[in-house]
């Protein structure tokens, strides 16, 4: 305990835990003199021991504006989309490396008391602390909120769950896929006359990690308004329930049960792919002058004064007279001729694009969505890039994801001040591992 306090304190003279006037500020590390291209999360230290999908994907856009992450992983395992292949690139599948960018790896047993106390060593020197773990489980060990709160009160704990932290089904585990029928979006997804389809991304998974990044930049704003930490409970559930707005608001404002509707929208027509000579072209028409730039285009001037589609309300209530019409004319042409034709109307509209597609289109290549980096054992990989831009800083070229505990020396030693032997102990133990140069 002793050589803990002093490491403690070797930190706090560093300032890494000092913020105005000696309190816990909205970053822990020093204020610098220049800030061109500083990033807001510089000097923000994540704590970050979350798998797959949702917590990762959130402590990488943390990573993204500048905050240094530190990855808890399991020794010879690792995050569980290591192994989620193929592809694989090498021995890393192609998962673990889309979400995983900007972040340190330290393998530690955190069944073993010694990988316990390792990680309240580096809950107390960073800002956020960030897990996924079943309710309780963390709590078992010694790493629940409460145990870090006595030791980190400045931390800000968020935990994602499938559930949430209590209730009658917190203690099940939760996937996406699951989350997303629970939640009702598999039951509105799909072809309107067909069975409930899981949506192609794990959208779930994803708004909830967007939900997390969002609650803990506000939990950092929170601190330095108060000077202390808080808990943040996020869950799949939640996040999912959320995200159904106006459908969910048709059933509890109109008690108007939802149905599938394919690429069609419920409340909006002409809203949806319609099929082409060669493909498909995807037009959103949403007030009645886009209506009529659309009869225009398609040479249907005559649908324009009808009345029977005059307005939106009156083309939803008419909508299977209306797409047939519209259907037959899209399908007598070419899709790079509908593009042609649609160009600079003003209408909202495009092609459903494959993966190739998109990558190759000129709009996704001038906004820097394609993200190169040069990975330590299998060359240069490229995954998508952050889909936000600033103004007054830039996203420098990334780090790319970790391998399995390749910085866990480095972080015992330069984070935590452990010297040669402790570390060299802990390695023999098992306590933690060190990924070997190959």
């Amino acid at each position: 305990m002793q050589a803990a306090a002093a490491r403690l304190a070797a930190l706090r003279g560093t300032c890494l835990l000092s913020g105005p006037g000696g309190g816990r500020g909205l970053r822990s590390g020093c204020a610098r003199s220049d800030t061109d291209n500083m990033k807001p999360l510089e000097g923000i230290k994540i704590l970050d021991m979350t798998r797959v999908l949702a917590g990762p994907f959130a402590t990488m856009n943390l990573g993204d504006l500048g905050a240094e992450v530190i990855k808890v992983e399991r020794p010879g395992a690792g995050d569980d989309t290591r192994t989620w292949g193929p592809p694989f690139v090498g021995r890393e599948s192609a998962y673990f490396l889309s979400v995983n960018r900007n972040k340190k790896s330290i393998a530690v047993n955190i069944k073993d008391p010694k990988g316990v106390k390792i990680i309240k060593e580096l809950a107390a020197v960073c800002d956020v602390f960030v897990e996924n773990y079943v309710p309780g489980k963390l709590s078992a060990v010694g790493l629940g909120y409460e145990d870090i709160d006595k030791i980190a009160p400045h931390i800000i704990y968020c935990s994602i769950t499938g559930y949430g932290q209590t209730g009658p089904l917190s203690q099940r585990a939760g996937y996406d896929t699951v989350a997303s029928a629970f939640g009702g979006l598999m039951h509105i997804t799909g072809p309107k006359d067909g069975d409930p389809v899981r949506s192609g991304v794990a959208m779930t998974d994803l708004a909830t990690g967007l939900y997390a990044y969002g609650a803990i930049m506000a939990g950092l704003i929170q601190r330095y308004k108060t000077g202390k930490g808080l808990f943040i409970d996020c869950n799949l559930l939640s996040s999912q329930v959320a995200c159904l707005t106006h459908i969910a608001a048709n059933y509890l404002i109109g008690q108007k049960e939802a149905e599938r509707w394919g690429t069609a929208h419920v409340s909006i027509v002409p809203y949806q792919a319609f099929k082409t000579k060669d493909g498909f072209l995807v037009v959103g028409v949403g007030n009645n002058q886009q209506f009529a730039t659309v009869c225009k285009i398609l040479n249907l001037p005559e649908l324009i004064d009808d009345p029977k589609y005059k307005t939106n309300h009156l083309r939803v209530q008419n909508r299977k007279e209306l797409i047939k019409i519209l259907s037959a004319r899209f399908e007598k042409e070419m899709t790079s001729k509908w593009l042609y034709l649609f160009e600079g109307s003003g209408v909202a509209y495009g092609p459903i694009n494959n993966m190739k597609e998109v990558f190759a289109e000129p709009q996704v290549l001038h906004n820097d969505l394609i993200m190169e980096m040069k990975h330590p054992t299998v060359g240069k990989i490229a995954v998508p890039g952050p889909a936000v831009r600033y103004s007054k800083f830039k996203m420098s070229e990334a780090r790319p994801p970790p391998l399995l505990g390749q910085h866990t020396t480095h972080i015992l030693k330069e984070v935590l001040r452990y010297d040669d032997k402790a570390i060299g102990e802990l390695l023999s133990a098992g306590v933690v591992t060190q990924h070997e140069a190959e």
